[in-house]
């Protein structure tokens, strides 16, 4: 299987290149966006359980080439797939399987329009991507905010950061039918460089913590499986978990969601939940987002072993109480904490497939991959690929390159 992780990285440079000879013009007229993959530190599978998440961006960027045209067509183009489409500004759009990536760009044009904004004039989109599709770090909501953040500013339309996350969430929702969270559009469209974000996603509160990891860094590990269950269990445990709150709700307990529990008030009232499933779902969600708390004060103290051990327990509850993570990421996890070197490491993103993460101190990169991928390959019969990875800015605009 093709490692999308080491592949040859895809430069602005060479986007605003191929960008003129599509489709002509000079390259003053070109304007470029960058938008960020994510990693998601701690806090899995509670975004949509009123819970805090602990998100940052990281240096996989997504980038987007944007003019106006004078006429008011609509033509997407995206360097890595054979697919390109045109449109007219002033449809209707609805989704089509048959559109394919393009169906996200119409989703958050649809959503545009139902704010009121008016497009004056079409435009013409150029797309190249270095962040793996399906991997677990986030590239449909990097081409959702990508793209809804530059057509924005190229139409001076006046949208917050905050409400370009918003956006996103609501095309997913209305037009691609699913029932994500906020936690992905908001730190790509919020995030900043050497910080990870705590994000309410109860209150959309957030605060910035600064990322310094010192002599460690952060590596995401792509177990390169093609997921197949994650949507359809993706959508199974959101409705176990609404199930739980609903049973603990009848009992009398005044919360919205699950995460509003402590740790003392679960032990407490779990009982209340017969169902053995449907417990151990509820109980990921509330000491889940009590890890989020301890990860949040163990960066701000500088104590990375602490942060490390989080990371860990994370994945055991993943694993044991909420059940998504599957033998190629467990042995990815598994097969990290052996490693001299590494504090932590746990799945992350929906799970049954797609990445994980570890902290390993960086003098030690290159042994832990490669102890890493030699257990993985014995155990699962492929490749997984690995990157380390640096801190990134949210979605942004790049300055004008020079053609070469």
């Amino acid at each position: 299987m093709e490692n999308s992780l080491t592949k040859k990285e895809y430069s602005p440079e060479e986007l605003l290149n191929d960008f003129l000879e599509i489709y002509g013009g000079e390259k003053d007229s070109v304007r470029i966006f960058a938008s960020p993959a994510r990693i998601n530190i701690i806090g899995e599978h509670i975004d949509y359980n009123g819970g805090k998440v602990f998100p940052a961006c990281i240096n996989r960027y997504l980038y987007v080439a944007i003019r106006k045209r004078r006429d008011s067509k609509i033509f997407y183009k995206d360097v890595k797939f054979p697919l390109s489409f045109e449109f007219d500004i002033n449809e209707n759009f609805a989704y089509s399987k048959e559109n394919d990536y393009a169906n996200y760009l119409n989703g958050i044009l649809t959503q545009l329009k139902e704010k009121g904004l008016v497009f004056d004039c079409g435009f013409e989109i150029l797309m190249a991507s270095n962040i793996p599709a399906g991997g677990g770090i986030s590239s449909s909501s990097a081409l959702e905010c990508g793209f809804a953040f530059a057509v924005c500013e190229t139409f001076g339309f006046d949208v917050s950061r905050t409400e370009i996350a918003k956006i996103g969430q609501m095309s997913e929702h209305r037009f691609m039918n699913t029932k994500c969270g906020i936690m992905d559009q908001f730190i790509i469209a919020t995030g900043k460089k050497n910080f990870a974000e705590i994000l309410d996603c109860a209150t959309l509160e957030y605060e910035y913590v600064p990322l310094e990891l010192g002599d460690c860094c952060f590596i995401v590990m792509n177990t390169n499986k093609v997921r197949k269950l994650s949507d359809s269990k993706y959508n199974e445990r959101r409705a176990e978990c609404e199930q739980g709150l609903k049973i603990l709700q009848s009992a009398g307990i005044k919360i919205n969601a699950l995460c509003e529990l402590s740790a003392e008030d679960w032990e407490k009232n779990k009982s209340l939940i017969k169902d053995e499933i449907l417990q151990k779902r509820a109980e990921h969600c509330v000491f889940e987002n009590q890890r989020v708390l301890k990860a949040a004060v163990a960066l701000k103290n500088g104590d990375l072993e602490a942060l490390g051990k989080l990371l860990n327990e994370s994945h055991e509850s993943l694993r044991s109480k909420y059940e998504v993570t599957g033998i190629e990421l467990d042995t990815l996890a598994e097969s990290a904490w052996k490693q001299d070197g590494c504090l932590g490491a746990r799945m992350t993103g929906a799970g049954f497939g797609g990445c994980a993460i570890a902290l390993v101190q960086k003098q030690k990169i290159d042994s832990f991959i490669e102890n890493v991928q030699k257990a993985y390959t014995q155990k699962i019969g492929y490749s997984a690929g690995f990157f380390a990875c640096g801190s990134g800015d949210g979605v942004h605009e790049l300055p004008l390159i020079s053609r070469r």
